[in-house]
């Protein structure tokens, strides 16, 4: 079971004993919500002042879109959209944490060093081979999430026999390397939408008390996913209640880190969840 209750950065302690709120912010033109919503330094700024005001502990950057079928960038378009806001961010919040959304190993390494905190990476290491070596190299919490392929062709691939039991699998191996490399903090996200049909979701959400097996914290990223709005014939835009009820499912279900565009409401969450469970 996992009572682990902290994780530690380069330049903090972060306490997850209550669950915490890490909040979006795609410096992309096409993720599947917010695309192009920030495009120039001041919107960035103002986006992280929103979040961190309404309780979020960790802001996500990410400049490559991960959307079923996204389209595909180098490297250096990456790095250019995401090093200079980290910087920016890092020093008009300089008490911020800041976690890099990518699976590239010399992005985590740039990002790290432009002030980031932690690195999330949608591919666990796969499309990277050099990325858990340079995990343990730099010594920062380690978001290992579970998919398939790329996001261009992920939707191709959601056959499973077993879809529980291989994510186990996937999580055990990838967890002992890590573990090898020197990566004291590790979280699982077990990758809602990535790879997996909705019904496979739903299943991996009602299921997802079973991954504290793995002895690490556990984080959900359901945020406006299509999983809600295809279900609910709606769009992303009108997604937000289905959002908060499937948060509460996951934080009762032991997720510790919720992943959102509406930290507001994630935080309402987690403080309603707390009066019931505590």
């Amino acid at each position: 079971m996992n009572n682990q209750t902290t994780l530690g950065t380069t330049s903090q302690i972060i306490d997850i004993s209550t669950p915490i709120v890490m909040a979006i912010m795609n410096l992309t033109p096409d993720s599947f919500h917010d695309g192009g919503q920030l495009t120039t330094e001041k919107e960035v700024l103002n986006q992280a002042e929103k979040h961190l005001a309404e309780g979020a502990t960790i802001l996500d950057i990410g400049g490559y879109s991960s959307r079923p079928g996204a389209q595909h960038i180098s490297e250096d378009e990456e790095g250019s959209r995401v090093m200079r806001n980290i910087a920016v961010l890092k020093k008009e919040f300089p008490d911020a944490l800041i976690s890099i959304d990518t699976f590239r190993s010399n992005i985590a390494r740039q990002a790290i060093e432009s002030g980031a905190d932690v690195v999330n990476d949608i591919s666990g290491g796969q499309l990277d081979p050099k990325m858990f070596a340079e995990i343990g190299k730099l010594g920062c919490p380690y978001i290992l999430m579970h998919m398939r392929g790329t996001p261009q062709n992920m939707v191709n691939m959601t056959e499973y026999d077993d879809v529980l039991g291989e994510l186990v699998d996937y999580f055990v191996l990838r967890i002992n390397q890590l573990r090898e490399f020197g990566v004291t903090d590790i979280i699982a996200d077990p990758g809602f939408g990535f790879a997996k049909t909705a019904e496979q979701s739903y299943y991996l959400l009602k299921q997802l008390g079973y991954l504290k097996v793995l002895g690490v914290p556990l984080l959900a990223g359901i945020s406006r996913k299509s999983m809600i709005y295809k279900k609910l014939g709606i769009s992303s835009q009108e997604a937000l209640n289905g959002t908060s009820i499937l948060n509460t499912i996951a934080l009762v279900n032991g997720a510790k880190i919720l992943r959102v565009h509406d930290v507001k409401e994630a935080m309402e969450a987690i403080k309603l969840y707390k009066l019931t469970y505590d």
